[in-house]
């Protein structure tokens, strides 16, 4: 443990690992979650048909937005173990508000990217220094129920934003900029939330500050080298596998390529995201009974049938079917990912091994969708399949793999 005071235990009889933080958290990515996910799935059809953009630079600007995230990931991470983490947590969620207000005010797609960047760089301030308090003071053995809640929480927005965002698409007269606007709401009220956090670091930060100013602001930076193997072999393995792993904006375009209306593919992701959500609780508790790696495991053979479905399907309402089944892909990997990271580094090291595990496949996610959007060609058809034979072959590979 690192030595810094505990959060109050929850009140009532709820269960122990459901803190003040774990509750807090997901209220906050729930609430940024709605907005984002209000804007997701229209932003590659806003890209394409209303400022012209071509299929390569949806896939660009998100790889390039999920690898600014990626290295802003690293540095929030090592901040997160010397400093108080609640105002990263803040300035993050801030600027993702920031950059919804940028693409609300857009009229060319390169000023979509700097608000894409700007929201990104926001997510990557915030992750780590989160998820580092959402599992303070947690065991081992429960960690995979607390991602796995906030992943749903944050997925449940997922579902509440886009049906929200085809009811108002709908209502607005089909006006998909007046949705950028109304997405504002939820992002600010989430950073206003983030007061309600818990932050030990905090008050230790203080005392020690007012007691020698001379002294450093946290613990002592621990350097990389001093993160044990079985981390960097696992954090190898799970970033290798997010070079096939490109943005789910390309799924999106897919899915529109297929023949669904705008108002289908919103439909079609909310649906997904609805299986994201309900699935995520269960993986992550699951997680927490089986080995880790053969829960991950069955999260990558969804990711296989979502992409060789998208990939092999030619009728629009088939996506209905699929992008389903994907959504067991995020929710086996994602908790579950976070969780397993964890249980391999000390407690004073956990912001930096989440930055790093979240910066590496992120970087990942980068490269995924440059070469995906330079090879989607009419319809997107050979990255799919490429993809998906390649998490296949990993789905089965995994379980046999000697521990890590």
């Amino acid at each position: 443990m690192t030595g810094l005071a505990s959060e109050p235990p929850p009140a009532g009889r709820g269960p122990v690992w459901l803190t003040r933080n774990v509750k807090t958290l997901c209220g906050i990515s729930f609430l940024q979650d709605t907005a984002s996910e209000l804007l997701y799935p229209i932003l590659p059809i806003f890209l394409t048909i209303v400022l012209g953009a071509p299929p390569a630079a949806v896939g660009a600007i998100e790889g390039l937005a999920e690898g600014a995230a990626s290295v802003t990931k690293v540095a929030a991470g090592r901040l997160a173990d010397r400093i108080a983490r609640r105002p990263l947590i803040g300035t993050g969620y801030g600027l993702a508000a920031l950059g919804k207000l940028l693409l609300a005010l857009a009229t060319a797609w390169p000023l979509v990217m700097i608000a894409r960047l700007t929201d990104r760089l926001g997510k990557g301030i915030r992750s780590a220094p989160r998820d580092a308090l959402l599992i303070n003071v947690i065991p081992n053995g429960q960690r995979g129920k607390v991602f796995g809640l906030h992943r749903a929480a944050d997925t449940a927005g997922a579902v509440v934003g886009p049906l929200l965002g085809l009811a108002l698409y709908e209502a607005l007269d089909h006006h998909l900029r007046s949705l950028f606007w109304v997405a504002l709401v939820p992002a600010v009220a989430s950073v206003a939330l983030v007061t309600a956090v818990h932050d030990p670091r905090t008050k230790t930060v203080k005392t020690a500050t007012a007691a020698d100013t001379s002294a450093p602001a946290g613990p002592p930076r621990t350097p990389w080298r001093a993160l044990p193997g079985r981390f960097w072999r696992t954090l190898a393995l799970l970033a290798a596998f997010n070079l096939l792993n490109f943005p789910d904006a390309l799924l999106l375009l897919r899915a529109h390529d297929l023949g669904l209306t705008t108002a289908g593919v919103i439909g079609a992701y909310a649906v997904y995201n609805l299986a994201y959500a309900a699935l995520s609780y269960p993986a992550g508790a699951l997680s927490d009974r089986l080995p880790r790696p053969l829960v991950f495991a069955a999260g990558l053979a969804f990711f296989a049938t979502g992409y060789l479905g998208l990939g092999l399907i030619h009728t629009p309402w088939l996506v209905f079917v699929v992008l389903p089944l994907y959504g067991g892909f995020n929710a086996c990997t994602d908790g579950v990912g976070k969780a397993w990271i964890s249980t391999l580094v000390p407690d004073s090291q956990q912001g930096t091994a989440q930055g790093l595990y979240q910066g590496a496949t992120g970087a990942a996610v980068l490269i995924a969708g440059l070469w995906a959007g330079l090879a989607w060609g009419t319809d997107g058809q050979i990255p799919l399949l490429i993809a998906g034979t390649g998490a296949l072959a990993l789905a089965a590979a995994l379980p046999a793999l000697p521990a890590l």
